[in-house]
């Protein structure tokens, strides 16, 4: 089953001008019509409270839902804390990160590493064959193969060099090629008797979430055919991590791109890659002045092959559960550190 710490969240990391060619962003009241979200559920927000909204799943591997919450802190503050680069008390389980710069190469990732104490996890990532263990496409898998039949004698200082070695050089190949060909770039997970196609499944998320395609359809456009060129004043950014995932160290992949002024404020992000438990995942964050706070809005899909098959409903329902606390928790923790910054500045003054 899907655990709850098999989905990060990437929230809010940098926000600039909107794009001239953008429709208006919406009202906060249209964007709560637009997610459903009714006078019972405004009230709730209107107390502090997170609320959850229906967010279409559009295959049997999907899980989707959205959040939304009133942070009590005008959206200038909520830049800044952003500008700062104060994001990392909204995540979890981030074992290390980092940004990567046009040239990166397989020193940007010196710091993905698996530990003495994951030895284990090294020789598994060795002795991969396809299927759901690993995910890797076919030539990863003949490549890892032949890696690890001349090791046949190494010690395990030798084994645990490298793995970290080969598994740093798929991560600059596989950002390579999606920096190069965007979504079309994208290997495919090989199962043995089928593949994943994390590709098919990111175009899907972004064709249909509609919801701020609306209002942002030159950046959708830009979105679905990177790398195209994208909309003025938007920007972008590649990071990674090594995330804990089902208590297993995984490689992430990540791509941002954003957009915001005065009015409100958007960021698409998706994960191109992931090592392990989930295939892709797919998010919309976007920020709107609502009184004298910031109606935050962000949604979530995210694809694994863990919820497909016999019990199927059951799966998602729980899956979906999961995804929802994890993402309530993340905004609490960013609302709470909001709350703490403010005060110390309160403080200072």
């Amino acid at each position: 089953m899907l655990n709850k710490r098999s989905i990060p969240l990437l929230i809010l990391a940098a926000l600039f001008c909107l794009s001239s060619h953008a429709e208006d962003a919406p009202s906060p009241q249209q964007a709560l019509q637009n997610f459903g979200i009714g006078a019972a559920q405004i009230a709730q927000l209107e107390r502090g409270e997170i609320v959850a909204y229906d967010v279409s799943e559009t295959s049997q591997k999907e899980l989707a839902i959205g959040v939304a919450m009133i942070l009590p802190v005008a959206l200038p503050k909520i830049v800044d804390y952003i500008k700062r680069g104060n994001l990392g008390s909204s995540e979890s389980n981030i074992i290390a990160s980092g940004s990567l710069s046009n040239n990166a190469d397989v020193n940007s990732f010196k710091k993905f590493a698996f530990t003495d104490k994951q030895l284990d996890e090294a020789k598994a990532f060795l002795e991969a064959e396809p299927g759901s263990e690993f995910n890797l496409s076919k030539s990863e898998f003949d490549s890892v193969k032949k890696l690890d039949d001349s090791l046949e004698d190494a010690d395990d200082k030798t084994l645990l060099k490298a793995a970290n070695q080969k598994y740093r050089e798929f991560l600059v190949q596989r950002l390579q090629a999606y920096r190069k060909s965007g979504l079309s770039g994208i290997a495919a997970y090989h199962r043995g008797s089928g593949n994943a196609d994390p590709a098919a499944e990111l175009r899907n998320d972004a064709v249909n979430s509609k919801a701020w395609a609306r209002y942002f359809p030159e950046l959708q456009q830009a979105w679905l055919n990177y790398p195209a060129a994208l909309p003025a004043n938007s920007v972008e950014q590649f990071t990674w991590a090594n995330r804990n995932v089902e208590d297993r160290p995984t490689p992430i992949l990540n791509h941002r791109i954003m957009v915001t002024g005065d009015a409100g404020g958007i960021i698409l992000a998706r994960q191109f890659y992931v090592g392990h438990s989930y295939n892709s995942s797919h998010i919309v964050a976007g920020g709107l002045p609502y009184k004298d706070g910031t109606l935050v809005f962000y949604s979530t899909r995210s694809s694994t092959d863990q919820v497909t098959g016999i019990g199927s409903g059951l799966r998602h329902s729980i899956g979906r559960e999961q995804l929802k606390k994890e993402m309530i928790k993340r905004l609490q923790r960013l609302n709470k550190d909001l709350k703490r910054k403010a005060a110390v500045v309160a403080d200072e003054g």
